[in-house]
């Protein structure tokens, strides 16, 4: 019923072609697992089961994974429409529909070095359901033991930038495919709109950072500019002495903000100090745990508005331990963000970048989603629908991984939720692009 192919995740498209055309069984199974597979009993049969019923494009599975002998459990999560990201976990097996695979090859008209096993399953989400089998139905070996907080910037390692690059051309044509893309035309906007009490605002959210509040809010307020900002610390009911650190600065230019009982998580810290009435005419990132680069931060911010004539804006940040030694893969630029293309390959990545900049007037009516894992992207999303978003290449932020960052070491369902979640406003973000552009017919 089913011939398996061992064939790694990043393959080429004359590979996938060749297996398509040799291919004679109703399925093909490809195991990307560089390990052996254990399977459970019946756990190939309960596949083709479920790809029979439920006649899906292709089917994928739970799993174990086996790491030093020690066996735990590894659940996927569904894939979406907003699942677009080319190192979406599915887990080392993932088994089509033989017609589904010669249709999809037909389709597959560039020539993939990389990307081939990608576009293959982008298009076969046009042809047919991707099917999650929320059972595990196999072990494999896991390979790679690093924590999430050293896996988290592999996309934008150097090293992958080719692979990147054909990743990109491979989601934007199947973008264009479902009525999603977007051409590079945008939105205009008056920056000198509304009256503020000042330029620019550093926006500091943090709850529980007694160890480095007091950092931040020094880099902050030592930023040297030819226009009037002030710092707002907005603290969300800490209990390990943040306050203390952050009462202890006698600087008029730093706002202190105390959040009610309620809940807020980051993106309601946020809203929070954009209502503010001292909140500047642009309000600047600066997480909690982090620092800017150098004193010429916010002086370079603003002048990127102004330059670029936009509403939002992304610097560039370098990732470093705590003392602010440089670690891998260090400088992250995000270049894969053009004009052109910007903010289609935004469907793709994972993030957008670092430091960020919002004009207030946009951001306070976009608002921030109250929830403490993605807000940030969830913005960016939907101000770079119709507005262009600004860069400015040089460092301009210290990224200091440490044992205390939310993301350091997640267990899997936390990855799952945070990798669920990313996917759901991708989802949305995707929905509402096929709306704009219908309309836009």
């Amino acid at each position: 019923m089913f011939t398996r192919f061992d064939v790694p995740s990043r393959v080429s498209s004359d590979c996938i072609k060749q297996i398509a055309s040799s291919c004679e069984t109703p399925y093909v199974l490809f195991c990307t697992s560089p390990s052996e597979l254990v399977w459970v009993q019946q756990g190939p049969e309960r596949l083709l089961q479920v790809a029979e019923q439920t006649g899906a494009a292709m089917v994928y599975s739970d799993r174990f994974i086996s790491r030093g002998g020690v066996v735990r459990e590894a659940p996927v999560i569904d894939c979406q429409p907003g699942s677009l990201r080319d190192d979406f976990d599915f887990g080392g097996v993932q088994m089509f529909r033989s017609s589904v695979l010669r249709d999809a090859c037909s389709i597959m008209t560039e020539d993939r070095k990389y990307a081939g096993l990608y576009e293959l399953r982008l298009i076969a989400s046009r042809l047919g359901n991707l099917v999650h089998i929320n059972e595990y139905l196999y072990t494999e070996v896991e390979t790679d033991g690093r924590r999430t907080g050293e896996r988290l910037f592999d996309y934008v390692n150097p090293r992958n930038r080719d692979v990147q690059i054909e990743c990109e051309k491979v989601c934007t044509d199947h973008l264009k495919a479902v009525g999603a893309y977007l051409k590079p035309e945008f939105t205009e906007v008056n920056l000198d709109d509304g009256e503020f009490a000042c330029e620019a605002s550093v926006v500091i959210p943090c709850r529980n950072r007694v160890h480095t509040i007091g950092d931040a809010i020094r880099s902050a307020l030592e930023q040297e500019c030819s226009f009037p900002f002030n710092v707002i610390v907005v603290d969300d009911n800490s209990t390990d002495g943040t306050v203390e650190v952050i009462k202890s600065f006698n600087d008029p230019r730093l706002i202190y903000i105390a959040q009610d009982q309620g809940y807020h998580a980051i993106g309601g810290n946020w809203n929070t100090a954009l209502r503010h009435p001292d909140c500047g005419r642009f309000a600047l990132q600066l997480d909690s745990d982090d620092v800017y680069s150098g004193t010429d931060t916010v002086q370079k911010f603003v002048e990127a508005f102004r330059a670029q004539n936009c509403p939002m804006v992304i610097g560039t940040y370098r990732i470093t331990d705590f003392d602010l030694n440089p670690l891998p893969p260090g400088v992250i630029d995000h270049s894969e963000w053009t004009d052109d293309n910007g903010r289609n390959n935004a469907l793709r990545i994972n993030g957008l970048g670092a430091p960020r900049g919002f004009w207030t007037p946009l951001v306070r009516k976009v608002g921030f989603p109250v929830t403490k894992y993605g807000e940030d992207y969830a913005v960016a999303l939907r101000i770079c629908r119709e507005y262009r978003i600004g860069r400015i290449y040089d460092v301009m932020y210290n990224c200091r991984r440490w044992d205390g960052n939310s993301d350091a070491a997640l267990s899997v369902d936390k990855e799952n939720a945070n990798n669920l979640y990313k996917d759901r406003l991708r989802t949305w973000e995707i929905q509402a692009r096929i709306m704009l552009n219908s309309h836009n017919q």
